[in-house]
């Protein structure tokens, strides 16, 4: 089987950026899939790959699901060995609801990929403050916060209001109507009147990770 000659990996992606390449599955084919992780297993090389649906998952090759560290909920596979997870958690990823999990967990996943350890908390949108409020202390002592969260998307701002550290907002495309598949959760982070606060576009969680990641880097030069 001869590969794709449009098909390309960033080889020099983690000398350049410190990021390795990252393969968002979402509408590629199985036989693009293939070819993607058989030039990967040859050049021995380890990737993240993202927005991996479980079907897609379950019709590869045995060899290569069985080198796959798959998380469903995610979305997200390790094709390799994720990197050394080094030190204390530095970043919290914050769900405001359990219907928000799929996005958060990415972030998380994508964070531990690379050794990035991190505290996952859940359920504590504003329509139960107490929530976020019983686990708030803890969420201080964290360098960068990751908010996810769909409908009115409140919960960034409500933190930007009560912690220091930088946050990075994540809408979803969780909601009813007026939602418009997060275009409204989007809109009112980017309207938020919180200062400093970043907003990543709708269900990134793989990119308020890498975002998190920079943060951290910055902070240790």
């Amino acid at each position: 089987m001869s590969l794709n000659p449009d098909f390309k990996l960033d080889l020099q992606r983690t000398e350049r950026l410190g990021f390795d390449e990252a393969i968002f599955c979402a509408a590629k084919s199985q036989l693009h899939l293939r070819q993607i992780l058989d030039q990967a297993q040859q050049k021995e090389l380890r990737l993240l790959l993202t927005r991996l649906a479980p079907e897609q998952f379950a019709e590869l090759p045995e060899g290569h699901r069985a080198r796959i560290d798959y998380e469903p909920i995610s979305r997200t596979g390790y094709f390799g060995a994720p990197h050394e997870l080094l030190g204390e958690p530095r970043v919290a990823v914050i769900a405001a609801g359990t219907s928000d999990i799929f996005v958060s967990r990415e972030a998380a996943r994508t964070l531990r990929y690379y050794g990035a350890a991190n505290v996952e908390i859940t359920d504590v949108g504003v329509a139960g403050l107490w929530r976020l409020l019983d686990r708030i202390d803890e969420v201080r002592r964290m360098p960068v916060v990751i908010a996810v969260a769909g409908m009115d998307a409140a919960l960034p701002t409500v933190l930007g209001g009560l912690v220091g550290s930088a946050i990075i907002g994540v809408p979803t495309s969780v909601g009813y109507g007026v939602a418009s598949g997060g275009n409204s959760a989007l809109s009112a982070m980017l309207a938020s009147c919180a200062p400093g606060l970043t907003v990543m576009n709708i269900d990134n969680g793989y990119g308020a990770a890498c975002a998190a990641l920079r943060i951290l880097r910055a902070i240790d030069r």
